[in-house]
Parts: C-alpha cells; sequence; structure tokens
C-alpha cells in the first residue's frame, strides 16, 4: 500500500537533512557538512503551509528516494514520483544571511578608530629613516648601518608578524584586551626610549625595537580586522581608509622628529614630546573602537588552520609574495634619507624625502579602495607591486634632487597601494570571516619575516663605503620575485573562478 502524503513528509523530515543555504557560500561549504564556514550547525526547516516565494525548492520524491536509500521509486515502497502539485513541494525555510550595517556612528567611529591606531602604529614604524639616519649620524656612531637597521627591521616584523598570535586571540573575542595591553606596552616603550643613552645600541634596541615592536604587534591586526564587522559591500573602502592612517603618521612623525631631534633640544625631550602624541591618540582610538560580531562557536585549530590554508594554493602564492616582496619594500623608507644626504642634497631636501614619499603613499592608500570594487584586489595589488619594483631598479642611478623627488612620489604612491591592499587581500582570499584573523596573521607573519631580513641585507651590501648600486639592486630583483608570485596567484584565483563557473553552467 503506497504511503499516505503525511508519512513521505515525516520520511522526509526524519531522515533529509539539506542545508540548500549552504550553496554559493564557498567551494568547501557542503564538503563541511553543511554548515556555513564550517561553525554553525545549519537549522532545516521544512514547512508544507503557504511558502515564501523566494524558499520555494521543489524535489522528485522518488530521486530524493534514490539518492537517500540506494533504490528506485518504483522498488521502495511505491515511492514514485508524483504530478507537481502544491502539497508535494517541501518548502525549505534558507539560514538568515549575516547582515552587515555598511555604514552608521558606530562603524565610521570604529574606522576612524582604526585610522589613528594605524597612525600612531605602523606610521611611527614607517618613520624609522629619521631615526635610521640620526642614528647613524649622530647618536649610535660606534654601530654599523646594517646593524642599526635591526632596530627598525625587528620593529617590523613584531608589529606585523605578532599576528598569528594575536589574530587567534582576536577571533576568539578577546578584542578590547588586546588594544588595552598593547597600547599600554607600545606607550612604556617609547617614553622608555627617552631616557636611551647615547652610543647604548642595546637600550634603544630593547625599548624601541623589541617593546614597541611587540606593542605594535598586539594592536595591528585586531584594529584592522575589526572593521570587517561593519562592512561586507564597502570592505575595502573602509579598511583603505583605516589602513591610510599609516600614510598620515609616516607624514607627521617624521616632520616633527626631524624639527625636534635637528634642534637644541635633547632626544630625551624630543621623543618624550612625541610619546605624549601618540599617547593622547591611543586613549582616543581606544574609546571610538567596537566590535560587533559575537565570536564563533567554534574555532578551528591552528594547526588545522594551516593545514587547510597550506591547500589554497591562491593563499600560498599570496603569503610567497608577500615574503618575498617586503625583502624589498623597506630599503626606500629606511635608506630614502640616508641615501639622499650621501648624494649632497641639502639637509632641507633630506629631511623631507620621507616626507614626500609617504605624503604620496596617503593618496595611494586611499584611491586604489575606490577602484579596487571593479578592478580587483589581486589586480591591483600585482600591479604596485610592479610599480615598486621598477621604481626600486631606478634608484641605482639617483644622482640628483628631481630623480629624488620622482622616486618618493611614485614609489610613495605604489608602497601605499600595496599596503593598503594587504588586509583586503586576505579578507579576499578568506571564505569564512571567522578565519580572517588567523589568515592575516599567517600572511602578515610571512611579510614581517621579509622584513625583518630585507633591511639588514641591505644594510650590509651598502657598507661603509656606500656602495648603492649593491642594496637597490638586491630589492629590486626580490621585488620581482615577489612580483612572480603575485602573478602565479592571479592565475589560480581566475582558474578557480573558470571552475566555478563551469560547475554552474553543467
Amino acid at each position: 500500500m503506497a504511503p499516505n502524503r503525511n508519512s513521505i513528509r515525516t520520511s522526509l523530515r526524519n531522515s533529509i537533512a539539506i542545508d540548500l543555504s549552504s550553496v554559493g557560500h564557498g567551494d568547501n561549504a557542503l564538503l563541511d557538512g553543511g554548515k556555513v564556514g564550517g561553525d554553525e550547525e545549519p537549522a532545516l526547516i521544512v514547512s508544507t503551509g503557504r511558502p515564501n516565494r523566494n524558499s520555494v525548492h521543489t524535489i522528485d520524491l522518488a530521486a530524493m528516494s534514490e539518492m537517500v536509500h540506494g533504490v528506485k521509486g518504483s522498488d521502495h515502497g511505491g515511492l514514485k514520483s508524483l504530478p507537481i502539485e502544491e502539497e508535494q513541494k517541501v518548502y525549505v525555510a534558507p539560514q538568515p544571511v549575516m547582515d552587515f550595517p555598511e555604514g552608521g556612528w558606530r562603524a565610521w567611529a570604529t574606522v576612524a578608530g582604526s585610522f589613528l591606531f594605524n597612525f600612531c602604529g605602523f606610521g611611527y614604524t614607517m618613520s624609522f629613516g629619521v631615526y635610521q639616519a640620526y642614528y647613524v649620524e649622530h647618536y649610535i656612531t660606534n654601530q654599523s648601518t646594517s646593524t642599526i637597521s635591526w632596530i627598525g627591521s625587528v620593529n617590523s616584523f613584531l608589529m606585523i608578524s605578532g599576528g598569528v598570535i594575536v589574530g587567534r586571540l582576536f577571533d576568539k573575542g578577546y578584542f578590547y584586551h588586546l588594544i588595552t595591553i598593547g597600547s599600554l606596552l607600545y606607550c612604556f616603550s617609547l617614553f622608555m626610549l627617552s631616557l636611551a643613552q647615547p652610543d647604548n645600541f642595546y637600550q634603544i634596541f630593547l625599548t624601541q625595537g623589541l617593546g614597541m615592536g611587540i606593542g605594535a604587534g598586539i594592536i595591528y591586526v585586531p584594529t584592522v580586522a575589526v572593521v570587517s564587522h561593519y562592512f561586507l559591500r564597502y570592505r575595502v573602502i573602509a579598511m583603505t581608509i583605516a589602513v591610510s592612517g599609516t600614510s598620515l603618521g609616516a607624514v607627521i612623525h617624521p616632520i616633527m622628529m626631524n624639527k625636534l631631534l635637528n634642534s637644541n633640544m635633547s632626544f630625551g625631550n624630543a621623543v618624550r614630546i612625541s610619546a605624549g602624541m601618540v599617547t593622547g591618540l591611543l586613549i582616543i582610538a581606544s574609546m571610538l573602537m567596537r566590535t560587533r560580531l559575537p565570536p564563533p562557536k567554534r574555532l578551528i585549530p591552528l594547526g588545522e588552520a594551516v593545514k587547510k590554508f597550506s591547500r589554497d594554493r591562491a593563499y600560498v602564492f599570496a603569503a610567497l609574495g608577500l615574503l618575498v616582496f617586503t625583502m624589498a619594500f623597506y630599503y626606500p623608507l629606511f635608506y630614502i634619507q640616508l641615501d639622499a644626504t650621501a648624494h649632497g642634497l641639502s639637509q632641507t631636501n633630506s629631511f623631507y624625502s620621507l616626507v614626500i614619499l609617504n605624503a604620496s603613499s596617503f593618496f595611494g592608500r586611499i584611491l586604489p579602495g575606490f577602484f579596487a570594487q571593479t578592478l580587483g584586489v589581486h589586480n591591483m595589488i600585482t600591479v604596485a607591486d610592479m610599480g615598486c619594483t621598477v621604481l626600486i631598479f631606478g634608484m641605482i642611478g639617483l644622482r640628483n634632487l628631481g630623480g629624488f623627488i620622482a622616486v618618493e612620489i611614485f614609489y610613495g604612491f605604489f608602497a601605499g597601494t600595496f599596503v593598503g591592499l594587504m588586509g583586503p587581500l586576505m579578507a579576499l582570499l578568506s571564505d569564512d570571516v571567522s578565519e580572517l584573523g588567523a589568515r592575516m596573521g599567517i600572511g602578515f607573519l610571512f611579510s614581517g619575516l621579509g622584513g625583518l631580513i630585507g633591511t639588514p641585507i641591505s644594510g650590509a651590501l651598502l657598507s661603509t663605503q656606500d656602495i648603492w648600486w649593491k642594496p637597490a639592486l638586491f630589492s629590486g630583483v626580490m621585488g620581482a620575485g615577489g612580483l612572480a608570485m603575485f602573478v602565479l596567484m592571479r592565475v589560480e584565483l581566475y582558474r578557480r573562478t573558470a571552475k566555478k563557473q563551469n560547475t554552474v553552467a553543467a
């Protein structure tokens, strides 16, 4: 005897669990048990009442029976295909889609707070060229240029690569703890730098290299990643506005420190004035920022995350590109002012060389954000790498003021574009927002490693004889290697897109 309609509904309700909302949520959505991002359990609601027009899904009962039980409808208790009628449809209510405000007071206040954190953190790191020149010429004259550059390279490494641990803590919901502890350590270390004595390399290394680097590393990834809580459609624009604080900081800090350090004021008083300003801005930034999304119920273990990310070829190429290119990236930032002085430019022109570069990077961070939605983050970051590489090779022939200004303007723009799109690139490669902190942390670790070893190598190649073409050639080659990795990343992303389109068409 054929089962009645109620028994059919009951059988379907008890034996079939389909989450149709997983369609379109990434390649692994269905492979992950129908979960979105692998974190939330699917919630199937089967209704035979009046359906929502947008959530109607018609299921062939015979085909479904064959799929689940391995037998044809005619062989399974008389269950067979029925004419399509209203009562034979199964209505599946899709899971609620995560909603993003895409603006509002709280969202833009968080962007403003992130802007200030980048102004004080990454912006200060990108101003190290001022300290590098001052240390070499006046304050740490008993050490080589390569040795002194370790202060800035360790600082940048710890700031960027700290995201491996900090990103996980951010994903677990410790945002406020991180920005509080990081800000306190950063400000304390900056004030302690003001107590460092001349020719005491270890004092400056401990405070500016280690202390400020760890403090900046604790606050960097969380203050960038939290912007993604409020934006999806306009995420790239919001993130580029937030990280543009780095460029403004890298303009203000060099002007301020050059004026203070080269006046009658002592090194200690100059640094204390800078530390006071930074402390006040970090307090304001902390008051502005708020999280919105709760932490996920389950986080993928770090070891499992590394295995998963290592199978994502586009992500692997991107991480390798960050590693290799960053070995070249900091060379102009750390050495442009010293290079200008060595080639006979006036003190005023040398002082403002880093300011011009960083002022140009401000526009490089802001403008691409408005085009990345159309042109693609992966395309624009590849072009930025190519532009930086060409200009680094061009530094081999720098001899006059016009050449320096041209490199400063164009390198600043492309460098700003690259840094501004690092976070959005990690977001592009993350098909689950709960993985964003981990992906950013691991990706930035590779970038930090490149910055750690790149500038000391450049300093060693420069040597005490000031052979400027050697570090420029080395950095140019590293930039070209990074470009090759980003090209491979683009190829993989296009291949993946074509595969998805063919699957949908089939």
